[in-house]
């Protein structure tokens, strides 16, 4: 899989972040980082749950299985 931000959309408000640090970084210059584009498949249910609780529904998946 490969995790998608618009970020014309994103506000960093760094939902994303507190449910997967390990793919999310809001640093200090206030924009947020993908540390994963290409993220394990064991990270699959905490990535579905920051898509649906993006404020601005600003991350999507896309699948690359294929």
């Amino acid at each position: 899989m490969r995790v998608v931000v618009d970020f014309d959309t994103c506000e960093s408000n760094a939902v994303c972040m507190s449910l997967v640090p390990e793919v999310f970084e809001v640093r200090e210059d206030g924009f947020l980082y993908i540390l994963d584009e290409n993220p394990p498949e064991t990270l699959r249910e905490k990535l579905d749950q920051a898509v649906s609780m993006c404020p601005t529904q600003a991350i999507t998946l896309e699948d690359t299985s294929g």
